[in-house]
């Protein structure tokens, strides 16, 4: 993998690549609010030398980092389509953790004909009919409750609270030791990621997902309603979905050989 940067108005973005041939499919791994592309190892590890890979550090996480606070998703969406085009990658696969679900469906709106396809884990739909009013208002308010909520508490409910192996526990925590001492920052990440989201969820646009996917989503997941979203949104739309035993809210390190297979299973509709 071969870092590069991609820089935007407000700050710098940094990304890890391995291009075998631009044209043919391109895993594109996008981590979850507060984690880095060390989240998505198993999987690069799997398929870096079979297919081509993109992973970064979102807009102000790890090394993505000084960087303003004042994008928004579909900002995110963007930057992301400007470094495939950077890259010269055209048949990108979008497979988004959490946070990085909400990039990719944002893309699909922004980009219908350039995405190829899209894998799910533990995120959830953007469609405003999904979510309440009183979960909206408080997505906008999160800041201070992870700025007040006492650091070790974070640190155990952000590693315990997200995955159920041991491997997926340790990885979580070294990813928040990132900033250990620096509470504020994490709470800025965390506080903006969840308002710029409530933001592009108001928008109440279309993020129709119209090309081969596939919705994945820990047993154990219980990161906010994310089982009960991932329900109504399988009901709603036909997306396939697949649910993943003894895993958690990051399912791909809980169990990065199931994850794996199912990669492969949407991979082979595309190519």
């Amino acid at each position: 993998m071969i870092e590069k940067t991609y820089k935007t108005a407000s700050g710098v973005i940094h990304y890890w690549v391995n291009i075998l041939d631009a044209k043919k499919v391109t895993l594109v791994f996008l981590p979850g609010l507060t984690a880095d592309h060390r989240l998505f190892d198993k999987q690069i590890e799997y398929f870096e030398n079979k297919y081509n890979v993109l992973v970064w550090d979102a807009p102000a996480h790890a090394a993505s980092w000084p960087f303003k606070f004042d994008f928004s998703l579909a900002d995110k969406a963007q930057w992301l389509y400007q470094i495939l085009e950077q890259e010269e990658i055209e048949n990108p696969v979008i497979i988004g953790q959490s946070m990085g679900g909400y990039v990719g469906q944002a893309f699909a709106e922004l980009y219908p004909k350039r995405i190829k396809g899209f894998i799910s884990i533990d995120s959830a739909p953007l469609q405003r009919r999904y979510i309440t009013g009183i979960e909206l208002w408080l997505l906008k308010r999160m800041e201070p409750v992870y700025y007040y909520y006492p650091w070790k508490s974070l640190l155990k409910t952000g590693t315990n609270g997200v995955a159920m192996s041991e491997y997926g526990r340790k990885l979580m925590y070294d990813i928040m030791m990132a900033y250990d001492g620096d509470k504020k920052r994490y709470a800025q990440i965390s506080g903006y990621g969840f308002k710029i989201l409530a933001e592009a969820i108001e928008k109440d646009l279309e993020y129709a997902i119209n090309c081969p996917a596939l919705l994945i989503c820990g047993e154990k997941d219980r990161a906010g309603s994310c089982i009960r979203y991932n329900k109504a949104w399988h009901k709603n739309t036909n997306i396939p979905i697949q649910w993943i035993k003894d895993a958690g809210h990051n399912s791909n390190t809980d169990k990065p050989e199931q994850i794996n297979e199912l990669i492969e299973t949407v991979i082979r509709q595309v190519q």
